[in-house]
């Protein structure tokens, strides 16, 4: 099991929202490379980041300096990026940037074919997000829901290729109230071997134990941190303790 860190980042700062809601941003760091370089002087193996301002804007806008500048920081650390990533041209930017592993969500749904591409010429390179609401996926910055069912389409990524399928229960994002242990369990076992990234929720260091339980390999964490609940490393020894 490890443990990603995330950094949101809207207006060139790191945020966190609740439920994937703008109104709701909350300012962490005006500085998120200095929030990068602490993460990896915690150990952390990848730091998750997410362009809030491309995500929303469908890429009219975007974080792009930020982001280097958090690349730069985080040196020889692997950093995945999402967020208004749509097209072939957006994942090479993306690359291009310095980024080990681009996200990519609606592009899944709205232009499938495009992130099967992506998983071409990019392999091992591409995790693709499910975001669910319900059990259904919602896309466009999480402003429009589908009935495209989370399972499914988390299984139809992975034999296209995704390297692994981030799932995250946007009821519980942000809301420390724990992760939808069930859902991920039930996606773990429908993709497997791919791997799954489990976000959304993360409440309390035994949140880290029960994730592991469900199959899936890492969980991305950010408000548990941000407001002092446990340590980068706390975390971290939780997610590498065994017997739990």
């Amino acid at each position: 099991m490890q443990v990603f860190p995330a950094i949101d980042l809207l207006d060139g700062k790191a945020v966190r929202l609740e439920q994937g809601r703008p109104e709701s941003a909350k300012i962490y760091s005006h500085a998120p490379w200095e929030l990068a370089r602490r993460f990896v002087a915690a150990g952390a193996p990848r730091v998750h980041v997410v362009d809030l301002d491309a995500a929303l804007s469908k890429g009219a806008k975007h974080n792009h300096e930020t982001i280097k500048k958090i690349l730069e920081a985080t040196g020889k650390t692997e950093v995945e990026v999402g967020g208004g990533i749509r097209s072939l041209e957006a994942c090479a930017r993306v690359l291009g940037l310095g980024a080990r592993y681009v996200v990519m969500g609606t592009a899944a749904i709205k232009t499938p074919t495009v992130v099967k591409e992506a998983c071409t010429r990019y392999p091992k390179r591409i995790v693709v997000a499910v975001d669910a609401r319900e059990g259904k996926v919602a896309v466009e910055g999480w402003k429009e829901d589908t009935t495209a069912d989370a399972v499914e389409i988390g299984r139809q990524m992975a034999e296209a290729g995704a390297v692994a399928i981030l799932y995250t229960d946007i009821g519980r994002d942000g809301m420390r109230t724990g992760p939808n242990l069930e859902a991920t369990a039930r996606l773990a076992k429908a993709i497997e071997p791919c791997a799954v990234i489990a976000s959304g929720g993360m409440a309390k260091l035994d949140d880290i134990h029960q994730v592991r339980k469900t199959g899936a390999t890492s969980v991305v964490i950010g408000k548990a941190i941000y407001e002092g609940v446990f340590t980068v490393e706390e975390a971290l020894a939780a997610a590498a303790a065994k017997g739990k």
